[in-house]
């Protein structure tokens, strides 16, 4: 690393306020409060979330003074981004809250961020990372794509809530903080390589997030709220690396680049920490990692491990092994210039993701 790069000033956008509790989302309000905020404000939510969260938090907004609006968004694309910032200038909105899952809470975060206003994040579930990232993933000509966006001023994460979501969006949550530990793996290569540049805290903060996951899997289980609380700090904790990095680089590696592959080839995907957890399971065995111990992990807690329990043929497995590498090409992993064929049936099945 040169010396320009040493001597250059790094901004970290870190959450100010994280509430995670039972009824935490009673507490909206005072966080708004609490972090001045002021004028009208925006809830961003989708269908099924209005009823669960976004028309509570419209009236506790309203009950602690503030003139609050809400607008429904169906998918995570970059039209809906344009609707938000249309509505929230109608409305002069002064902040935004994404209510609801990942959808949500990254058109808020990316709509407030071109905006240049703040941003709350109120998770129902807790299925990947993105409730506390500095990064939106959402589609663009039928293609995903990650986007550097601002990190939420605040998160209230209602542990009733999210324990009352299918437990599967709880697994997939896991699965994606899981897949830090290759993502490090493959940032460490990265910086030995081509020199990429590297923070030992984040790496630091990604891996002992993965380790806590790990050891807990045994005891993170469907309908206990104590589950949540470890997954939803995990979730947290995660996001904050990739704000300390300033990239998704602690959080993201090969095994995202193997989800998004699978995203663009399989007919019906399954969800990203799913996908995110089975690469995990790929990436670790190619980078000569204790690759059983993720696998079992992501069993105790429910996890998928293969291809038939993510309902993918395994013909698409392979074929996302293959392109892969083709994913954000500029961020160099384990996978190189790309796997052959042959070499990516045969990661495949030694790992038991394909039989």
């Amino acid at each position: 690393m040169n010396e320009e790069d040493l001597n250059a000033s790094r901004w970290m956008q870190l959450p100010r306020n994280v509430v995670v509790g039972h009824d935490a989302i009673n507490d909206v309000g005072k966080v708004c409060r609490d972090i001045k905020l002021d004028g009208c404000a925006l809830v961003v939510t989708g269908k099924t979330t209005k009823q669960i969260a976004g028309e509570r938090v419209v009236e506790i907004l309203s009950d602690e003074g503030y003139e609050a609006d809400m607008i429904i968004v169906s998918s995570a694309s970059m039209s809906e981004v344009e609707t938000v910032k249309h509505r929230a200038g109608e409305l002069n909105a002064r902040f935004l809250l994404g209510v609801g899952g990942g959808k949500s809470i990254d058109i808020a975060k990316l709509a407030s961020t071109q905006l240049s206003i703040p941003f709350l994040s109120v998770p129902t579930a807790a299925s990947h990372d993105g409730i506390a990232s500095p990064r939106a993933s959402l589609t663009q000509n039928a293609q995903t794509v990650s986007v550097q966006a601002q990190a939420p001023l605040g998160v209230i994460a209602d542990t009733k809530i999210i324990v009352s979501a299918p437990y599967r969006l709880l697994a997939s949550g896991c699965g994606d903080i899981i897949s830090n530990y290759t993502a490090v793996k493959d940032w460490q290569l990265a910086n030995k390589l081509q020199n990429t540049r590297y923070s030992e805290y984040a790496a630091a903060l990604s891996q002992m997030t993965a380790k806590i996951i790990v050891d807990a899997s045994h005891s993170i289980k469907p309908g206990l709220e104590a589950s949540v609380r470890i997954v939803v700090k995990a979730l947290v904790s995660s996001g904050v690396a990739m704000s300390i990095a300033g990239s998704s680089r602690p959080a993201s590696g090969s095994e995202h680049k193997f989800s998004h592959a699978l995203d663009r080839i399989a007919p019906k995907p399954a969800l990203h920490g799913e996908q995110c957890g089975v690469g995990t399971i790929m990436m670790m065995y190619l980078h000569d990692g204790d690759w059983q111990s993720i696998r079992d992990s992501l069993r105790n807690i429910g996890a998928p491990t293969n291809a038939e329990e993510l309902g993918i043929e395994d013909r698409y497995i392979i074929e996302a092994l293959v392109h892969a590498h083709e994913i954000r090409p500029a961020r160099y992993t384990i996978l190189g210039t790309g796997l052959t064929r042959e070499m990516a049936e045969k990661l495949a099945r030694t790992t038991g993701v394909i039989t």
